[in-house]
């Protein structure tokens, strides 16, 4: 019996990212019994520090954990004000439609960090999240992110609106959130185009 509870939990493993589950409930839970954040363009931050199986061959924070942790933060954010229980209950689903990251200083071993996750507008179709990475070593911002994460099923208003019980004014983009989604846009219509949807369309 021994033998086949260490195969099964062997081949669970290795089909699946085990931890990854494991540390969403972790994440669900903690945020679940956190006080609730009622502005939604406030910055809230969660604590972490790179461990051995964080790590890529030079040492360093590998370059795709970044995203990894971006996505537990985000989920802790959406939880803690209110977002993502909103769009379950209008039966819309958020999923990141784009992001692009730029990485400033690499995290060593051991070192202590925090994700600062805030949004920072949305449109008719998504919300926009600004996402950075600041050692507690320093304050230094090692790494920044911007992510597109896209509503479906309903809008980034409806679900505001469930929220606060009230409309709330979009703040003005900043001119860098302005400049990436124009690349969005172009890197959309360019592929749309080149696989000949936009003649299809016409």
């Amino acid at each position: 019996m021994l033998l086949l509870v260490l195969a099964a939990l062997l081949l669970l493993f290795c089909t699946l990212d085990v931890w990854y589950f494991l540390r969403g409930v972790h994440v669900f839970i903690e945020a679940t019994f956190q006080p609730r954040v009622r502005d939604l363009l406030a910055e809230q931050s969660i604590d972490g520090m790179v461990l051995p199986h964080d790590l890529d061959y030079m040492g360093h924070m590998n370059n795709s954990r970044y995203l990894r942790e971006c996505d537990f933060a985000r989920f802790h954010h959406y939880m803690r004000n209110g977002l993502f229980m909103a769009s379950r209950k209008l039966g819309a689903r958020m999923v990141v439609g784009a992001s692009t990251i730029r990485y400033r200083r690499s995290l060593a071993f051991r070192e202590a960090f925090e994700i600062r996750t805030k949004i920072v507008g949305w449109d008719e179709k998504a919300f926009y999240v600004e996402q950075r990475f600041v050692s507690k070593r320093d304050g230094f911002v090692s790494a920044i992110m911007l992510c597109r994460q896209n509503v479906v099923h309903c809008s980034p208003e409806s679900i505001i609106e469930f929220v606060c019980k009230k409309k709330i004014e979009c703040p003005v983009f900043p001119e860098e959130l302005q400049h990436w989604i124009s690349f969005i846009t172009a890197s959309s219509q360019a592929l749309r185009a080149e696989s000949g949807l936009e003649e299809k369309n016409k």
